[in-house]
């Protein structure tokens, strides 16, 4: 706790007791209708956030891939304006969002450990400079990455140390396609 999080602390608790005390005041001689309104408070409170911890596996599961007649994968954009996908990494799927930007295959450090990585072991020598500033990174090969049915074998990527939210698709892979986008749709060719 720092010395900011004790004031923090005591305002909340000021808010929550005004708060308590009115709702005594307020319902003093009807209690359980009272009581039946916080706890349908707490439900929508409780739904809202559990609404947004599952959004990440809600938008997963919307991703749109379509495997074309074996030559082409197509993707559709997201409501987001960027392109998902999911590869199969070593058996694993990673998803990951599309980032012509990026240079390499940037994992996650959660998807680093899914893969068999543990971070504790890696050697963070090199730097990726990004939006947020200077990151450090370490590179890992690998052995097997599948995308429908295109399959690379050892491919380097890297583990980013700072705070990232999803794993990034750069260049070093999509150069392995032609890359062509049609409205809202990316197509990749092999």
């Amino acid at each position: 706790m720092d010395s900011e999080d004790l004031p923090r602390l005591v305002y909340l608790g000021l808010i929550l007791a005004a708060l308590g005390g009115w709702v005594v005041v307020e319902f003093r001689q009807r209690m359980g209708q009272g009581l039946r309104m916080a706890l349908a408070w707490g439900m929508i409170f409780l739904a809202t956030v559990a609404g947004y911890g599952l959004w990440q596996d809600v938008r997963r599961a919307m991703t749109a891939m379509d495997v074309g007649d074996g030559s082409q994968i197509e993707l559709k954009r997201m409501p987001d304006g960027h392109y998902y996908v999911t590869l199969q990494i070593n058996g694993t799927d990673v998803y990951f969002m599309i980032d012509t930007g990026a240079s390499g295959m940037v994992l996650t450090m959660e998807d680093a450990r899914r893969l068999g990585f543990d971070p504790d072991s890696l050697a963070f020598l090199g730097e990726s400079y990004t939006a947020n500033g200077m990151v450090r990174t370490a590179m890992v090969t690998l052995p097997l990455v599948k995308l429908g049915p295109f399959r690379d074998t050892d491919f380097r990527a890297y583990v980013n140390e700072g705070e990232l939210f999803e794993s990034l698709l750069g260049m070093d892979y999509l150069g392995k396609f032609r890359i062509e986008l049609e409205g809202d749709r990316m197509i990749l060719q092999r």
